[in-house]
């Protein structure tokens, strides 16, 4: 999960548990650690209060992460394996749901995930070095949206495909901020409005055929 193979010995690194019992101790920590820092900001957040929400010893947080910034580190990185994980899923259904089901999954499947996430997006946001990541990220979001069109309809051309899920993917952005950003952006219809029009969109999509 996070080797620390590629990184000269003497540089710090996360630890990689081996045994059950320790990766469920490294979840708790990083659940602990999201919490923190999603409630006080990365710079406020300490690692003594990570340790004490997550009922931890401060030894066993630096055991496993030896410092703040190689925690959030391990954060990032975890959020790009579950961005993974999240649209591997919806690949594995491509071809079985329902178009609507499927421009459903779409938003909804990423929204869950940045709800899940906020502490690691306004890391990423934070710095030059993590939003690099996030660029990354986005990046890879595009590419498996693109995958997940050329399954579902495999008569498309790469560059339509490649078109559409960049449309896709602004949509997704879109329903993330009308579902968490509240003033003048936020209306109660909204958000119905896009994911009626996402399914609109999607369904003339893969469902027209190319020449």
């Amino acid at each position: 999960m996070y080797s620390n193979k590629s990184r000269p010995s003497k540089e710090k690194c996360a630890l990689a548990p081996q045994r059950r019992r320790g990766m469920l101790r490294v979840a708790s920590l990083m659940e602990a650690a999201a919490a923190v820092i999603s409630e006080r900001g990365y710079e406020s957040a300490t690692m003594a209060e990570i340790a004490d929400r997550a009922g931890a010893q401060i030894g066993s947080l630096y055991r496993f992460f030896p410092n703040k910034e190689i925690l959030a580190d391990a954060l990032i990185h975890r959020y790009g394996e579950q961005i993974d994980e999240t649209f591997g899923k919806i690949e594995c259904q491509a071809t079985s749901l329902p178009v609507n089901d499927l421009a459903d999954a779409l938003i909804d499947s990423v929204v869950e995930l940045c709800r899940e996430n906020k502490a690691v997006l306004a890391l990423l946001e934070s710095r030059s070095d993590w939003s690099a990541k996030l660029a990354e990220y986005r990046k890879a979001a595009l590419g498996h949206i693109e995958r997940i069109l050329m399954v579902r309809s495999p008569e498309l051309r790469p560059q339509t495909a490649k078109d559409i899920a960049v449309v896709l993917l602004h949509n997704i952005k879109a329903m993330k901020d009308l579902t968490f950003e509240q003033g003048i952006a936020s209306s109660p219809g909204a958000a119905a409005e896009l994911r009626e029009m996402n399914r609109l969109y999607l369904a003339s999509k893969v469902s027209k055929k190319e020449p």
